[in-house]
C-alpha cells in the first residue's frame, strides 16, 4: 500500500470520526417527549386524564448549562402537567451548581406539586444542600417517604426510596397503608432496586440512573451501564407480575457529554383506565 492511499484512508477515517462526534454531540441536545398512556383499573376516575411529567438525570454543570435548564423548564411548563416527578442526579461534579439549578426549577408550574428523590450524584455533591434547596422551592422529598394525593374523595399515592448506592431503601413508608385496590407510583433513582421491590402493592415505578446507556450500539445494546444486571434495566417500559416500570434515558449526560442512538427525554404520562402504550415525539 503506497503512501498516497494511506493518506486517503487516514483522511476518510478522520472525517468519519469528526462527523460521528458532531452527531453524538447534537443528539445529546435533541430532547424528545416520551408519551406513556398509563392505564390501570386502580386509577380512580377523578385522576383519569391527569398528566405527570417525569424528568431525571439532568446533570446541570459543565455539560448542561443554566440556559439549557431554563429551556427545559419552559418546555415542561408547555406540557401543562398536573404533577412533576423527578428521579435524581440534578447536578454534576460541583456543589456550586445546586443552588442556581433549583432556583430555576422554582419556575416550574405543575397544577399540583413536585415530587422528587435524590440520586447518587446528589449525595456525592452535597445531599444536605440539595434537600435544603428542594424544600425551599416547594419540592416534596420522596426519599423513603410518601404522600397521598387527593382529588375530591379519590386518592393515589406517590412515594420513593433512597438511592441504592448511597442511602437506605425503606419501602414500608410507602406501602404500610396501601390496599391492593389503591394506585401507587414509586420513584427509585436506580432501577436495580426493582430486583428487591415488593411488587403486589406498587403499580408503577419510575427510574433513571442508566441514561439508557448514553452511547449505544444503534439503541440495542450499551457497552457501559451502571447496573449489576447487564442490559435488563437499561431503558424503557418493563413489566414484572402486576407492576409496570419505566426506566428513562434522562435529560443530561456525564463524561463524555455525547449520546448515540439514545436521545435524552422528558417523559409525559397520561393516567387512564386500561392498557399501557408508549409514543415518541
Amino acid at each position: 500500500m503506497n503512501l498516497k492511499k494511506l493518506i486517503r484512508i487516514f483522511y476518510i477515517l478522520t472525517m468519519a470520526g469528526f462527523i460521528f462526534l458532531i452527531y453524538c454531540h447534537l443528539e445529546s441536545r435533541w430532547i424528545k417527549t416520551k408519551k406513556i398512556n398509563l392505564t390501570s383499573r386502580d386509577i380512580p376516575e377523578s385522576f383519569a386524564g391527569k398528566k405527570i411529567v417525569f424528568i431525571t438525570d439532568i446533570h446541570h454543570g459543565p455539560f448542561f448549562s443554566i440556559e439549557r435548564v431554563q429551556k427545559l423548564v419552559k418546555r415542561i411548563n408547555n406540557l401543562k402537567p398536573d404533577y412533576i416527578l423527578m428521579g435524581g442526579d440534578y447536578v454534576h461534579r460541583e456543589p456550586k451548581y445546586i443552588e442556581p439549578f433549583f432556583n430555576e426549577l422554582w419556575k416550574l408550574e405543575p397544577n399540583d406539586g413536585i415530587y422528587a428523590v435524590l440520586g447518587n450524584h446528589d449525595h456525592w455533591e452535597d445531599a444536605d444542600l440539595t434537600r435544603q434547596m428542594m424544600l425551599r422551592n416547594g419540592i416534596k422529598i420522596c426519599d423513603n417517604k410518601s404522600y397521598w394525593v387527593k382529588i375530591n374523595n379519590d386518592s393515589i399515592k406517590i412515594g420513593g426510596v433512597g438511592d441504592l448506592w448511597e442511602d437506605a431503601q425503606e419501602l414500608d413508608s410507602t406501602i404500610y397503608d396501601l390496599k391492593t385496590t389503591d394506585f401507587s407510583i414509586l420513584i427509585s433513582h436506580n432501577p436495580d432496586y426493582l430486583e428487591f421491590i415488593q411488587k403486589d402493592l406498587i403499580d408503577f415505578t419510575l427510574s433513571g440512573h442508566t441514561h439508557g446507556g448514553q452511547m449505544t450500539f444503534f439503541g440495542m445494546w450499551a457497552p457501559m451501564l451502571p447496573s449489576e444486571y447487564g442490559q435488563k434495566y437499561r431503558y424503557g417500559l418493563k413489566q414484572s407480575d402486576d407492576m409496570q416500570s419505566y426506566i428513562s434515558s434522562g435529560v443530561g449526560t456525564i463524561t463524555p457529554p455525547l449520546r448515540f442512538f439514545c436521545r435524552p427525554e422528558i417523559v409525559l404520562i397520561n393516567l387512564q383506565n386500561q392498557i399501557i402504550t408508549t409514543k415518541d415525539e
